[in-house]
């Protein structure tokens, strides 16, 4: 079968989530990614825990149909030997701070004289311009500037900071492979690469369409936990079982919510889905105390079939043996000839006539050198002299 991104070349110069993650979603799509690692350490993320003999279960996830090869990218044959690997590839993604590769004597004006098809992706926490372009950051930074955590959390407290890396990710990873794509469909046409300058906090930015418009529109500000997708409505909610699990409630519609009512026998409440805030922390008060009755599986069993979206709060047990996960395969079960049996999440994006698959385990560091060497015309015995 053949994948949409055959024939593409990618070099990943990034090492830990964002950029990993981009470059998976293009691996798994028949893109040729080849990890360019430093020869002492690698990525990182080879080294987190818990690992499968001696590798890292994150890194493994992240990195699989993949190639490594090590450079010393200060050496003036490891310049060289990337340089070389430029010449072939369509695709560079790199997440450093703004000005290192060109301190190398790497950065694109460099790199699109060797290669003026390239698509070089940068990835960094502020972007390739401002006067916070050299900041150091993490995902928990770049969701404060955005705004973002300053939304997350209960009306009382201080805001909490989410489980998976929404910065990192949603407006990294995810923007950079949009960046990419539409680069590469351009390129189909002219022929020409481009440099795609991609923020974190720009894409956390653009995440807050349902809370930012509104602001922009009546400069009111909106206090944490208060807005309706936040817990600023009683239909929006998450509430506690009998046996201390949690139940979410996403009744925002009429029709669901009058479902909802019906259900839990609070039909006078109906009439009052858009209450004030202060009614609406009363209606879940209310709510709360018929939810905290029964059981999450009475719950769930009460639900089931009603048209009131209610859902259970699932732990990672029984999110992967759920019927819906199960049936998207969203949890694939791959052998490795080293690792034996492992559980790996699947692909995401659905192809009906390409769909992305799982070709072949994570590189080991350097795995590919003698391979990658060779296909740049090297002979055995100049790869023998070179010290990756």
């Amino acid at each position: 079968m053949t994948l949409p991104l055959e024939n593409i070349r990618v070099l990943d110069l990034s090492r830990l989530l964002p950029g990993p993650f981009c470059t998976l979603t293009l691996a798994d799509f028949g893109a040729d990614v080849i990890k360019i690692e430093d020869p002492k350490i690698g990525d990182y993320s080879r080294w987190n825990e818990p690992q499968v003999n001696g590798q890292s279960h994150m890194f493994l996830s992240l990195n699989r149909n993949k190639r490594s090869v090590t450079l010393d990218l200060k050496s003036e044959k490891g310049k060289e030997i990337f340089k070389q690997l430029v010449e072939t590839a369509d695709i560079l993604v790199e997440s450093f701070r703004p000005g290192v590769m060109e301190r190398l004597n790497l950065g694109y004006e460099t790199l699109k004289e060797i290669n003026p098809a390239l698509i070089y992706c940068a990835i960094t926490g502020y972007g390739q311009t401002g006067p916070y372009s050299q900041y150091p950051g993490h995902d928990i930074n770049y969701l404060s500037f955005a705004g973002l955590l300053g939304q997350q959390g209960e009306q009382t407290g201080k805001p909490v900071s989410s489980a998976v890396q929404i910065a990192d990710i949603g407006g990294g990873a995810q923007m950079a492979i949009s960046g990419i794509l539409l680069a590469l469909f351009e390129r189909s046409r002219s022929g020409r690469g481009q440099f795609v300058d991609i923020s974190m906090l720009d894409g956390s930015i653009s995440w807050l369409q349902t809370l930012l418009p509104d602001y922009l529109a009546t400069k009111e500000v909106q206090k944490q936990g208060q807005s309706v997708l936040n817990g600023g409505r009683a239909c929006y909610e998450v509430y506690e079982t009998k046996d201390q699990r949690y139940l979410s409630v996403g009744a925002l519609e009429p029709k669901f919510w009058v479902q909802f009512c019906k259900t839990i026998e609070k039909t006078h409440l109906i009439s009052q889905l858009e209450a004030p805030l202060e009614q609406q922390n009363m209606m879940k008060v209310e709510i709360q105390s018929v939810i905290q009755q029964k059981t999450l599986e009475e719950w769930v069993n009460i639900f089931d079939g009603v048209d009131a979206c209610v859902a259970p709060l699932l732990n990672f047990e029984e999110v992967i043996e759920n019927p819906q996960v199960v049936h998207r395969q969203l949890i694939k079960e791959i052998y490795d000839p080293n690792l034996g049996k492992i559980q790996q999440i699947g692909v995401p994006i659905k192809l009906s006539e390409t769909p992305g698959e799982i070709r072949f385990q994570a590189p080991k560091l350097g795995e590919h050198n003698k391979e990658i060497l060779s296909e740049l015309g090297y002979s055995n015995d100049e790869i023998k002299e070179i010290n990756l």
